[in-house]
């Protein structure tokens, strides 16, 4: 049995005013999180995980579309393999 896992850490630029709402709809992705955020100056740091690279890049997609977001730049990428022979 194979598995992978696949973790992004993202810098997201906001509008100020809508911070509070954009951090709580990337909080709401699956295998997302918001590690931190400066509100004066409308950056978020995210970090996303998921078991699948095209799944992984749907998420980065839908964090650009949220409403408030005005860029998002990946910082961070790492793929783990780990396998496991089965009998």
């Amino acid at each position: 049995m194979q598995a992978n896992w696949h973790v992004a850490g993202l810098v997201v630029q906001a509008q100020p005013l809508n911070i509070l709402a954009v951090s709580n709809a990337l909080n709401e992705l699956p295998g997302s999180e918001v590690a931190a955020s400066d509100a004066e100056h409308g950056k978020l740091v995210v970090v996303m995980e998921a078991e699948r690279s095209d799944v992984l890049l749907n998420q980065i997609e839908s964090a650009r579309n949220i409403a408030g977001v005005l860029a998002v730049s990946l910082v961070y990428h790492q793929q783990d393999e780990q396998g496991e022979e089965t009998p």
